[in-house]
């Protein structure tokens, strides 16, 4: 197992110097990142190194342990903390009690005290990553938890909510025996109680118990004759059939007809059950779902008890040809953040389903001009030029006048949409670089205000600190707290070299109300006090 990192605070050099000289860090488990003198250098450091473990000075200058313990526990919560305190105060315990303190030592400490300490930090830390790396118990949770996957799951999927690339990996991962039909049904089940009767009055006493008796029926039923999987859904159950070369729809109707009479003599109960279209494509059976969910609607026309078949209630369109909602996202999705090669694919298979579908020319054109529009508004959305779109011997009209030239609109859609996809990410780079600048800008102009903080510039820049953080580090090659240090000291450096003020209201005035502590960086990044080096 990897070292764990560690990070000391003490105000006393010889302190920390002694502590890191005299444990045998390796032996126990550990490796000392970095250490500090203080709370303020601490915290930077903390930001740079993510220790797992902080060793802190409860008396500190500019900073004192508590404090720091307290901003550890509000940005690193995960971060083990261990206190030293030369004072048996209760009250300081009690605060590092409050703040989750690891460990609160009194000082002097010696060697054999602090192996003892570290070796339960180190076993403690063990032990949670254990707990999360246990993968018997991982893999037994997963196991209880498949069922209720397993419904999720098929909820989601017929409601269209599983990407196509996924539903045959995840029907196999649940065990679900559908897969390599020849077409697909959804079926919805609604079930009403009747009138308490003496046969069946134990289970109408119980009528939570009705639903799971029907699904358990319609299982016993089907299961000899067909392929299916059955759950539940909020209010109803539901059904899907697969429709293999030894069955067919038909026989699957007339079936459940003969299972909504039994279940009405047998459990006492009205079951009726709407029937959607057959579908091609597995993928596409919350198409047959939301018609089964239309068929029940019916049930007022034709009575219940009985399966209500959709093409018996609706006209058949076997050429629906639309561009929905989900498939505008994903494009608008793909010219984001795609890459040319998914972007291709993606309008390929849109462009594609106009060869699987038996319509009227101009329901074609509809379809292409659906395409265009959708490009065409985010065009609008990035103020791009339109004109590509619109011109009269390479736009759109070309294309759309003549629906059977669709390799040359595939193509020219992939080249429309890939240029859009680099003006996009060009924007987006130039943006972060905007925000980086504007973010300069406000230092620059706030750098005196000694509470200023990256919260406080996300909150003007309203962005979230995390991404802020990475993007100003990527940006400028370092974190924004350095940054903010750099430009005070620049400053203080130019009022040094132009003033004649005295060191504390320099310091004051590049926003260190503390001037023991802007002596200290000071010193620490020139060498040198601020004194000397105006005398320098």
């Amino acid at each position: 197992m990897s070292l764990y990192s560690i990070l000391l605070a003490d105000d006393e050099e010889e302190v920390r110097k002694g502590i890191i000289r005299k444990i045998d860090w390796e032996n126990l488990g550990f490796q000392v990142v970095g250490d500090a003198e203080n709370g303020e250098e601490a915290l930077e450091k903390i930001e740079q190194l993510k220790p797992d473990v902080v060793m802190t000075d409860i008396r500190m200058p500019y900073m004192d342990g508590l404090t720091l313990a307290k901003r550890i526990r509000q940005k690193y919560p995960s971060t083990r903390i261990l206190i030293f305190s030369g004072y048996d105060d209760f009250e300081y315990a009690q605060q590092a009690i409050k703040l989750n303190v690891t460990e609160y030592i009194l000082k002097p400490v010696n060697v054999e005290e602090l192996t003892e300490i570290l070796n339960r930090v180190r076993e403690n830390l063990n032990e949670e990553i254990e707990q999360r790396r246990n993968i018997r118990r991982i893999r037994e949770s997963y196991q209880n938890s498949l069922p209720i996957l397993k419904e999720l799951f098929l909820n989601d999927l017929v409601k269209g909510n599983v990407p196509e690339e996924e539903v045959c990996f995840k029907l196999k991962e649940y065990g679900v025996n559908i897969l390599g039909a020849l077409k697909w049904m959804a079926a919805v089940v609604s079930v009403d109680a009747q009138e308490k009767r003496e046969t069946d009055s134990s289970l109408h006493k119980e009528r939570e118990l009705i639903p799971i008796s029907v699904k358990q029926f319609m299982e016993d039923s089907l299961k000899q004759y067909f392929r299916f999987t059955i759950f539940s859904s909020t209010n109803d159950i539901i059904l899907i059939v697969a429709i293999d070369e030894f069955n067919t729809q038909t026989g699957f109707i007339d079936l459940l007809e003969d299972t909504c009479k039994e279940a009405k003599k047998i459990l006492g109960v009205t079951v009726t059950v709407g029937v959607g279209h057959g579908t091609g494509k597995l993928e596409q059976i919350g198409e047959s779902y939301q018609a089964a969910v239309d068929a029940l609607g019916y049930k007022a026309i034709v009575g219940t008890g009985g399966p209500i078949f959709i093409t018996d209630m609706e006209p058949v369109n076997r050429g629906r040809l639309q561009l929905g909602q989900k498939d505008e996202v994903l494009l608008e999705t793909q010219i984001k953040f795609g890459s040319p090669e998914t972007i291709g694919q993606t309008i390929r298979e849109m462009v594609g389903r106009m060869e699987d579908t038996r319509v009227h020319a101009s329901q074609y054109q509809v379809y292409m001009l659906s395409l265009v529009n959708c490009i065409t508004r985010m065009m609008q959305q990035y103020d791009m030029d339109l004109r590509s779109i619109f011109d009269e011997h390479t736009g759109f009209a070309k294309w759309v006048e003549d629906d059977r030239k669709r390799e040359e609109f595939t193509r020219w859609l992939i080249e429309l949409a890939c240029r859009m996809n680099e003006v996009i990410g060009r924007r987006r780079d130039n943006t972060a670089r905007a925000v980086i600048e504007e973010a300069k800008k406000y230092i620059k102009e706030n750098y005196r205000n000694p509470d200023l903080s990256v919260e406080m510039i996300c909150r003007q820049l309203q962005m979230s600190p995390a991404y802020f953080s990475t993007i100003f580090r990527k940006e400028t090659g370092k974190t924004c707290v350095a940054y903010l240090t750099d430009v005070r000291l620049e400053q203080a450096v130019e009022l040094l070299k132009a003033t004649s003020d005295k060191t504390y209201v320099i310091a004051e005035k590049v926003g260190y109300p503390e001037q023991n502590y802007f002596s200290y960086v000071f010193k620490k990044k020139f060498g040198v006090s601020p004194t000397k080096y105006r005398e320098a």
